[in-house]
């Protein structure tokens, strides 16, 4: 029974049953699906590092239903982390802060800081709720998949990857479908360590000043490392100029054995290619991406050509998830 209804409230209580107890759980957000665990319990916290793969010095984000729970963790207090807490919370915004002694330690991977995130998709805040009446103040949860590898967007993504043994609340695929935007609030300026659907321009706004760029002081977070989100097959970013000469070059030839495209300019493809037409709205862009590479991954591909995203803060998020995955290459 690994996929149960994020809609049917016993569904529901039986995660949240099984969170309390400290076991783990997949469940859907309005970015990607989690694999969470009840954030107060450093051997529940270890058995997502070993269920991923994931070095335990790469911290996890701590999921909340409420202000209260997050002040549990960590502290609120600077006037950058409550005015972004007030904007963007519930939503797809991480908030790194310093974190309270005692708690929550093994999910900040020993650091004196934590990432904290509302979210706002109804399944993760009911299933968050139902934890909450059960003792369990935060959910630490990284992206429902092995460490390194393409985040999923649908329950049977998690299915796929974890097995019957996990159960999965299904919320239906991913509305945003790549990870929050993380803002460093633990240092005197705040900075943007890894940029998501919410724009930097947007989060400015609200801060009413340029967030910093990370440095070499910042703290470690998900989701930053240079080599990420990678599919099986090897993915290389090529601007529309380079494919078109790469497609000329190969409309007269055999091309490479199992290429797949996902291209926004390039609209024709020579015989043997799969070619996935890319939405011209980055936000569509963003819902389908991981979703399209896990598609080229089981169609056999065994490379994938990316067309850079366009300039501008709106594709900042999909850019940084394709240099990730290129690195991995």
């Amino acid at each position: 029974m690994p996929i149960l209804d994020g809609q049917d409230p016993a569904a529901v209580a039986a995660a949240a049953d099984r969170l309390a107890a400290g076991g783990l759980v997949g469940f859907a957000t309005e970015t990607v699906y989690g694999l969470g665990a009840r954030a107060d319990d450093d051997a529940a916290v270890a058995a997502i590092f070993a269920a991923k793969g994931r070095p335990a010095d790469h911290p996890l984000i701590v999921h909340v239903a409420t202000l209260d729970d997050a002040r549990h963790f960590g502290e609120l207090s600077s006037a950058a982390a409550q005015r972004l807490a007030e904007r963007f919370w519930p939503g797809p915004l991480t908030l790194i802060v310093p974190r309270r002694p005692g708690v929550g330690a093994a999910a900040a991977a020993g650091q004196p800081s934590i990432g904290l995130r509302m979210p706002s998709h109804p399944v993760a805040r009911a299933l968050l709720q139902a934890a909450a009446a059960r003792g369990v103040r935060g959910v630490a949860a990284p992206s429902a998949n092995r460490f390194g590898r393409i985040s999923p967007t649908q329950a049977a993504h998690v299915a796929a990857e974890f097995g019957p043994e996990l159960p999965v609340l299904d919320g239906g695929d991913c509305e945003l479908g790549i990870e929050s935007a993380i803002v460093d609030c633990s240092r005197a300026a705040p900075a943007l360590l890894r940029p998501g659907v919410l724009a930097r321009d947007e989060i400015e706004a609200v801060l009413g000043a340029a967030l910093r760029p990370p440095g070499d002081d910042a703290p470690r977070a998900s989701g930053t490392l240079a080599a990420h989100y990678a599919p099986v097959a090897k993915l290389r970013l090529m601007d529309g100029a380079m494919l078109r000469s790469a497609f000329e070059v190969l409309a007269g030839g055999q091309p490479p054995q199992g290429l797949a495209v996902y291209s926004r300019t390039v609209r024709q493809a020579p015989r043997g290619i799969t070619l996935r037409l890319m939405p011209d709205r980055a936000a569509d862009v963003a819902h389908e991406l991981f979703a399209v590479l896990r598609g080229f991954d089981a169609g056999g591909a065994r490379l994938i050509w990316v067309e850079t995203p366009p300039p501008g803060p709106a594709w900042d998020g999909v850019r940084d998830r394709l240099a990730r995955a290129a690195a991995a290459a």
